[in-house]
């Protein structure tokens, strides 16, 4: 059984997200979400808080969200994927600056750990413009952020945004 991990901040999940995890379950039997504490970002959403967005979104892939996996983790990637039996990182790639990025890091990752393989998954066409930062920018604002996220994600950046946290 071939088990991948996606790991990201999620702050918040977005529908590129899911298209990338909707794809990664073509290319893997199971999928873990690791959601990362990541402070460099300063992610609007607590850590579990994150973790519950995300475990409420893939409950919608009904019979596929038996494969997926939501967890939270701190420190290394690649000590996380050793502590969960597998050497296999899901990236989504937006655009040629994300690349730059992804490479890298699955560069100094292979380093860390020889057995870590990332398959990079390209936005599709209609997700390749959404980030979590500009949505949380959008919505920060008032503006209509539906097209991007989930309603439930869309409430729980508005109740932020208005204080009711």
């Amino acid at each position: 059984m071939r088990t991948g991990i996606y790991p990201g901040t999620f702050d918040p999940i977005t529908v590129g997200h899911m298209d990338i995890i909707r794809r990664a379950l073509k290319v893997v039997d199971k999928l873990i979400i690791a959601v990362a504490l990541d402070t460099g970002k300063e992610p609007i959403f607590a850590l579990e808080e994150r973790a519950e967005l995300v475990r409420a979104e893939v409950a919608a892939f009904g019979a596929d969200a038996g494969r997926i996996e939501v967890k939270t983790f701190t420190g290394l990637l690649v000590d996380f994927a050793q502590e969960n039996s597998t050497s296999l990182l899901i990236r989504g790639l937006r655009a040629i600056s994300d690349f730059e990025y992804e490479f890298q890091m699955a560069c100094m990752n292979s380093r860390l750990d020889p057995a870590m393989e990332t398959v990079f998954l390209t936005a599709s066409e209609n997700t390749h413009f959404i980030s979590s930062r500009i949505v949380k920018q959008i919505a920060r604002l008032g503006g209509d952020i539906s097209s991007f996220v989930s309603p439930n994600v869309a409430a729980h950046l508005k109740a932020h945004f208005a204080g009711v946290h």
